[in-house]
């Protein structure tokens, strides 16, 4: 696993793909964030909290990530390399982990440089240092598991096709449906009491609640689950196509 993860890695560095992404992610927040005039504007907010970042992030990420994990395994079939890689001494799970994890690495480094917001929020708050920690370390937490759960769609999306477009509108509508589709089925008021039930099915109900400040074990079995659900079905679709 950890030869793939490696190679997924530098196969990321070693063409414009890994500081490309890095950079728009920076870039697309930033400008939303400092620059443009609107509800994500900070200084505009009025507040030194960072919740517009997180309001922001997760659309940001709905096309990044597909972006990034698109061609982890059609490129493979694309090129013919699929059945190589099956050939080599380690399981269709440890080469599924390898790429995922592959991808969650870039998306982690593409969220490091974001803590510069914490510290300058920090000092722009009156007085400085008024900023609410619990909420900014649990919207943080709840990013990264996000990222996990989206990283997990991403790959299964690659398996479904040779064609990279493809896979990453999938992997754009998946990540857009488990995001906001249930919270959006649930206030059509179409279920009833069952309203609740089906908006705690989607991402959005528990990554707000993470970013609360209060970490539900509840919440973090939610995203753990999502990611291991694809990552299952990414292996098992792998095992089919090199059957």
């Amino acid at each position: 696993m950890l030869a793939i993860l490696k190679r997924e890695i530098n196969a990321f560095f070693s063409s414009p793909i890994g500081y490309l992404v890095i950079g728009i992610f920076l870039v697309l927040n930033g400008l939303f964030l400092w620059v443009f005039k609107g509800a994500f504007n900070i200084l505009d907010y009025g507040f030194a909290d960072l919740s517009s970042f997180f309001s922001l992030a997760p659309w940001v990420l709905i096309f990044l990530i597909p972006a990034v994990t698109m061609k982890s395994f059609s490129d493979e079939k694309r090129m013919g390399t699929l059945e190589l890689l099956v050939t080599k001494p380690i399981s269709h799970m440890q080469i599924v982990l390898g790429k995922y994890f592959g991808a969650f690495t870039l998306i982690l480094l593409a969220l490091i440089p974001t803590l510069l917001y914490v510290l300058t929020v920090y000092k722009l708050g009156n007085p400085i240092g008024n900023l609410d920690t619990g909420s900014t370390i649990g919207s943080y937490f709840g990013l990264l598991f996000l990222i996990g759960a989206y990283c997990a769609i991403g790959i299964f999306a690659s398996t479904l096709s040779e064609n990279q477009i493809v896979a990453f509108i999938v992997a754009v509508f998946l990540c857009f449906f488990f995001f906001f589709g249930f919270e959006g089925l649930a206030g059509l008021d179409l279920f009833g009491n069952a309203s609740t039930f089906v908006n705690n099915l989607g991402m959005k109900a528990h990554f707000d609640s993470i970013g609360r400040g209060v970490i539900d074990t509840r919440d973090l079995l939610y995203f753990v689950s999502i990611s291991i659900f694809f990552l299952l079905l990414t292996s098992y679709k792998l095992k089919r196509t090199t059957a």
